[in-house]
């Protein structure tokens, strides 16, 4: 008698571990940090993977894609999310912090040059982009507009696409130390949306009908033109997991590359891998 009391209280301490275990399994919580650009096919993409899966946990939040690989490194996010490939200085942290940081490319993306609606210009060259931006050009009327200074709004520096932009089109030269910098593409369109006189560049995204991109060496941005490789400021989108991913890490990753998953990034208004 005593034996089977023993073996019944043995079993249901086992089923009660088994138990634990699957919770924690289960349970597992996936911090998602970094680019403003990729963000809202971070968000969408999680929200959706959730529903799908309830004993998924995914957290989303910005920052820039600077403080997301930042984050990686750390170990304070197990998704860093970034509009640019990793620089060889952040390999290198990374490798001495015992981390391993694997690119997974998830969409492509234009970076669009945009102006105020009411801008009765349509198009420049990357050189004039880049004098604008520079501080060579100062005003509309030098451009063939209606005089006015020009407003350069700029994202800031932790972000993936002010070093997209600063390699594509400034050719690592300086943006004006006047330009007004800002932390997110959204509030990059706002202030065009609100401003006039002002110049700026977002990606495909955050375009909408309060804001007009403008043709880059003839060529508009576009998910026809970013596929194609014509539009000539055009970069892939990243996700870094820590090493080759696993569990809900992995299983999240295969359902972004999914065609589920790149249905939702096109839906987004980014350009899909497929």
């Amino acid at each position: 008698m005593r034996t089977i009391k023993r073996l019944t209280m043995l079993t249901l301490a086992g089923v009660i571990g088994l138990s634990l275990t699957a919770t924690a399994c289960f349970a597992e919580k996936v911090v998602i940090a970094g680019s403003t650009t990729v963000l809202p096919i971070a968000q969408k993409t999680a929200e959706v993977f959730m529903d799908k899966n309830p004993e998924a946990d995914i957290s989303v939040r910005g920052g820039g894609s600077s403080v997301g690989i930042a984050a990686l490194i750390d170990g304070t996010c197990d998704i860093a999310d970034a509009s640019r490939a990793i620089k060889d200085t952040e390999i290198q942290k990374a490798a001495a912090n015992g981390r391993d940081p694997v690119a997974h490319i998830v969409a492509m993306d234009g970076i669009a040059v945009v102006v105020n609606k009411s801008n009765p210009i349509d198009k420049f060259s990357k050189k004039q982009v880049r004098d604008i931006f520079t501080g060579k050009i100062t005003d509309w009327s030098q451009l063939g507009g209606n005089s006015g200074k020009i407003a350069v709004i700029s994202r800031d520096t932790s972000s993936g696409t002010f070093e997209a932009f600063g390699e594509l089109v400034m050719n690592k030269e300086k943006v004006m130390p006047s330009a007004l910098m800002q932390a997110s593409n959204q509030a990059v369109a706002k202030n065009i949306a609100q401003a006039p006189s002002a110049i700026g560049y977002v990606g495909l995204g955050f375009m909408s009908g309060d804001i007009k991109a403008l043709e880059i060496e003839g060529v508009m941005p576009s998910k026809e033109t970013v596929l194609s490789g014509e539009y000539p400021v055009t970069r892939p989108l990243f996700m870094y997991s820590n090493g080759k991913p696993q569990g809900m890490i992995k299983g999240y990753l295969d359902f972004v590359k999914s065609q589920e998953g790149q249905q939702l990034v096109k839906e987004e208004g980014y350009v899909g891998l497929k």
